[in-house]
């Protein structure tokens, strides 16, 4: 489960946007090869700052995080940097009832040692109801130290 949230100013109207936010995190994580799992809590202080670019109807985000991360009695430092394409399948911008291409690449980097903490690369096709509710279904591969993960992703986007 993953409940953000956060209070932003936008310093420019569409293109430049800061925020502090709180977010939590119960994670489950599998314990090595077998089916048992262990519950582990997080609360999570984090900073961001948001640029947008449009390249005639393609939509294309910069996000840079930085994180303070309270992990069960644990403390740690994170950063992320965030690219992310939104194509629309309209021959118009992205208008109310259409569907989108979605795309993004971010890196995660610890700010101590293993500082490769994963690299997320997704894929997905979108659908934009009006202009504050759009849903999407996705494909994200994680590269992790150990490995990979593959998820299907179904996102609700809300704003208000």
């Amino acid at each position: 489960m993953l409940i953000r949230t956060g209070i932003g100013y936008n310093l420019t109207e569409n293109n430049n946007n800061i925020l502090l936010g709180y977010g939590y995190i119960l994670s489950e994580n599998y314990l090595g090869n077998t089916n048992q799992k262990e519950r582990v809590n997080e609360h999570r202080i984090y900073q961001q700052f948001i640029t947008k670019q449009n390249i005639k109807n393609v939509k294309i985000q910069h996000r840079y995080r930085f994180e303070q991360r309270f992990i069960e009695k644990d403390f740690k430092l994170r950063l992320r940097y965030f690219l992310g394409i939104n194509i629309p399948l309209s021959k118009k911008e992205i208008i109310d009832k259409s569907f989108y291409l979605s795309g993004y690449n971010e890196i995660f980097l610890n700010t101590e040692k293993d500082v490769f903490d994963r690299n997320r690369l997704y894929g997905g096709l979108g659908f934009r109801l009006n202009s504050s509710l759009r849903f999407e279904l996705g494909y994200m591969n994680q590269f992790l130290n150990n490995g990979n993960r593959d998820q299907i992703n179904m996102v609700t986007f809300f704003n208000f």
